[in-house]
Parts: C-alpha cells; structure tokens; sequence
C-alpha cells in the first residue's frame, strides 16, 4: 500500500489542469493490477465467510462479476493487457460459482429476503453503462428534509413492487401512489438518498419506460448530483467511519448510473486504504487508527437507514465490502472502457437511457468523453 500511495502522491504532483483528466495510458496496467489485487483479496475474504454472507454482501460481489466482464471484453483487442485480462476472467469465474454456492446458504438464514429480492443477484441483471455522463451541481438540494421519514422497510417495500416478486402476484415495474411519492420526495441525505436512486436504478435494469420511468434519467440527475455532494462532504470531514460505507455505496450506485466523475483518482487511493490486509475485508478501522465512529452524527451526514447488516468480530462488514468491491469494480471498468479503443475517449453518441435500452427522454447535461478528475 505504501509504494501505492508514493505513486500517486508522484501523479497527483502534476500541474493542476483546468478541466477532467484521463489516466495517463503508461498507467493503465499498474492501476488496474492494483485494483484486481485488492478484488482478489476481498474474493478470498468472500469465500471464507460464504456460509455467513447476506444478501446485501451477495449483490456487491455479483455487480463485480458483471464489471469483470465488462473489462474483460474491453481488454480483448489488446495483446498487451492478455495477462490482465486473464485475471479479470479468472476472478469472474471463481465469483460465478461462489454466487451460486451463496444462494444455498442464503434460503437458510433469510428466505424471504431472497426471494424478494434474488433478482438482483442474478445472471443478466445488472447492465454496464457504456455512455458517460457527469453530475450537475445546479441540482444540489438547497435544503434537506429534517423529518426524513425514509425507513428501510418502506423502501424495501417499493423495491419489491418494482421487481415484481412480492406475493401478491403483481407484475414488475408497477407501483402505489405511496412509492411514487416516496421515490421521488426531495430533500432527502444519507441512505435515503442512495436508496431512490436504487429504486431507478433498478427501473433501469428492469427495462421499465412507462409512466414515472419516462422521467427515470432526470431523477438520477438529481440523486446523484446530491451523492456527489454528500460524498464532497465525507471527504472535507476524512472519510470518518462510518460514513465510509455510504461513500462507497454512492459510487457503486452513480457509477453504475454512468457518472464518469465518481471515479476520482483519490477516491480511490482512499477506498483500498481502508482493505484490512489479512482478511481482505472492508469494515470499522482498527482501534489505533485515526477515524472517530462521532464525527459522521456530528456532522449530521449520516442519518442511516436500518439495513441487514453483518458485522464480524474482527470488523469486517459484509455492507462495507460489497460496497467496496463494486466501487473498485467500477474503476476497472471505467479504465478499460476509456482506453478500449487505442486509448482514445469515447464520443457520447447515444444517450444512457437507450445504452440500456430504456427509451426515455434526457434532459440535457453536461458530457465528457475524459471520465477522470485530478480535482475534488
């Protein structure tokens, strides 16, 4: 981790430039085997702790399988990143069938839970962005609901009339007035927020365009200029646990949403600091380190949403390291996908909703064929 860090401490000493950045293509092999190391090592901690993973933990891991892919067919066309991508498809195999060993383990602990919610750990169902976007700072809530009568149970209520798997036999993409206020009530933080942008997200992955949906791509707009703002300001306080987790989930979420500018050199530099170097885990820091478990609630940055949390003796999380390995995910593929073609940047010739075959109408944003910031 040191010589990681000295390297970039030596790339981010280089002269400030006004607009974003793409990694330098003389890097691409070290970052990424950086990164595959780190996913390497949060795979063994997985397969370890199979019999003990919740579904939560289980969703992480699959949206990394798909990454890994992803970078895999990226990769393809280039002889000199074979060995790298021989890894990426390695990693992805073994995810393949540790996912599906989990699905056993799951039916014991939470059935219910799986079954509402298997969907999301399932072959097919999480889609790559191939068109890149960024976040708009105009849509930063000027205020934020002080009630925030966001609960766990409400949302997960709403996600399961999205996906249909409730026992009522309602089909998918329908929802109650009840969700569709929920879904798109302004003003809301922390995990509330990331939640409504889970319920499009997912809308997106669902392939549901009617209705509500037309309007799927502005409400992300929104969502995740306030994750980048809310992240922002988990950054100005030192990442101070736990607000780590929520940090990483927003760039899972946004990430995977097709917002380029989650994916910050130092946002990642931070993200594998935190990996405990035994186990491979991600979760609550060591006794001796720095970060205060107060300061997120003196803040008032982190009013959390009850979740199914799995936290071990030895503080890892199953949360923290889902979160964790689809961020890093993330930056693999955005660093594959800007340099699959001769290094040169993409040109957005399609939107992000028909990239995921979701028709609905964009309002304009700000675009970028250059994904990397050297800024905050």
């Amino acid at each position: 981790m040191a010589r990681f860090r000295l390297f970039l401490l030596l790339l981010l000493a280089l002269p400030p430039q006004p607009s974003s950045l793409p990694w330098p293509d003389t890097k691409q092999g070290t970052m990424a085997s950086l990164i595959l190391t780190a996913l390497e090592k949060a795979t063994l901690f997985l397969e370890d702790r199979l019999p003990t993973i919740n579904l939560d933990g289980a969703v992480g891991f699959q949206v990394l399988e798909v990454q890994l892919r992803g970078v895999q067919e990226k990769w393809a066309s280039d002889p000199l990143l074979q060995p790298l991508r021989l890894r990426a498809g390695r990693l992805a195999s073994t995810l393949s069938a540790l996912l599906q060993k989990s699905i056993f383990y799951l039916k014991q602990s939470d059935p219910t839970y799986l079954r509402e919610f298997q969907p999301s750990i399932q072959p097919g169902f999480w889609k790559l962005p191939h068109v890149w976007t960024r976040t708009n700072a105009s849509l930063v809530y000027p205020w934020l609901d002080p009630l925030d009568s966001f609960s766990e149970e409400s949302s997960d209520m709403c996600l399961v009339q999205l996906l249909g798997t409730g026992t009522d036999g309602s089909q998918p993409c329908r929802l109650s007035n009840f969700c569709r206020i929920l879904m798109t009530k302004t003003g809301c933080s922390s995990y509330s927020l990331s939640h409504q942008l889970l319920f499009f997200l997912w809308a997106r992955m669902q392939g549901c365009t009617e209705g509500l949906f037309l309007q799927s791509q502005h409400y992300m707009n929104v969502f995740c200029a306030n994750m980048m703002e809310l992240n922002q300001r988990v950054e100005a306080i030192g990442y101070s646990y736990p607000t780590q987790d929520l940090f990483m989930e927003n760039i899972m979420f946004c990430g995977l949403a097709g917002f380029s500018d989650f994916y910050k050199l130092h946002w990642l530099e931070a993200i594998l600091s935190w990996q405990k170097p035994q186990s491979g885990c991600f979760g609550k820091p060591d006794a001796k380190g720095k970060l205060l478990e107060d300061a997120p609630q003196r803040q008032g940055l982190l009013r959390r949403v009850r979740r199914r949390e799995k936290l071990f003796t030895d503080g890892c999380s199953c949360h923290n390291t889902a979160t964790a390995v689809a961020a890093l995910g993330g930056f693999l593929y955005i660093l594959a996908d800007y340099h699959s073609d001769n290094g040169e940047p993409h040109p957005p010739t399609q939107s992000p909703e028909s990239d995921y075959q979701d028709n609905s109408p964009m309002p304009e944003v700000q675009r970028t064929g250059r994904p990397f910031s050297l800024s905050s």
